[in-house]
């Protein structure tokens, strides 16, 4: 058996987040255990987050696959040229998962479907390269439902429930509920000249959320 395909294999096994051992691994899929360990090592470094030891078993702690699926050419194409995106986005963090996404992809995906070159003109604006220092903390607070004080192009610092991140291809924008205009704002990340916590946090309140802005927009 083709060890890529062995690999596959064990994901699958471990899919259902129950324990198991490498000897019964080993058995079921016909190698040695001493195999089994060296394919545990190789999917973790790969970044699975796979828990476990050797004489204990091996589990997914977080199960994160997605169910096997079939793509058509011009589907792969634009997952490829997204994940591209990112992978050069100014954004460090995002950046590290996008180039990592993409080497997974290129690992599995069919030859007929190749193309290394052809994504080599994504690269992230001078927009977005000024408002990356911001992602990561916005992100988290977005997530978190964390306050921050923002001041924007210079202006006076305003406290602001972060809502909501988009990406334009060139530039950066934030959604969020001002407490200084008691209304929602959009904000292009790459003019903030001052971002950090302030100690406080927010539930999500009628009239304040994401859906709300959304079907404010809406035609009646």
């Amino acid at each position: 058996m083709p060890r890529k395909t062995r690999l596959f294999d064990i994901v699958q096994i471990l899919r259902d987040g129950q324990l198991h051992r490498a000897g019964d691994l080993a058995a079921r899929l016909g190698v040695s255990v001493r195999t089994v360990w060296r394919d545990m090592g190789a999917l973790s470094e790969g970044g699975l987050p796979i828990e476990g030891a050797r004489g204990v078993g091996y589990r997914l702690k977080e199960p994160t696959m997605l169910p096997p699926m079939a793509l058509t050419r011009d589907e792969f194409e634009a997952l490829r040229l997204g994940v591209a995106l990112v992978g050069g986005a100014a954004d460090p963090t995002i950046a590290r998962a996008g180039l990592s996404l993409r080497a997974k992809i290129a690992a599995v995906a069919p030859a007929r479907v190749q193309d290394p070159g052809s994504d080599s003109f994504v690269f992230a604006s001078e927009e977005a390269a000024r408002a990356a220092p911001h992602l990561a903390l916005v992100r988290r607070a977005i997530r978190d439902h964390l306050t921050l004080g923002l001041s924007y192009r210079g202006t006076e610092a305003q406290r602001i429930r972060p809502l909501h991140l988009d990406y334009w291809g060139k530039v950066w924008t934030l959604m969020a509920w001002s407490d200084f205009a008691h209304d929602f704002k959009v904000f292009r990340v790459d003019l903030v000249t001052a971002l950090a916590p302030d100690g406080g946090a927010f539930l999500p309140e009628a009239g304040k959320t994401v859906e709300d802005y959304l079907a404010r927009l809406s035609p009646a």
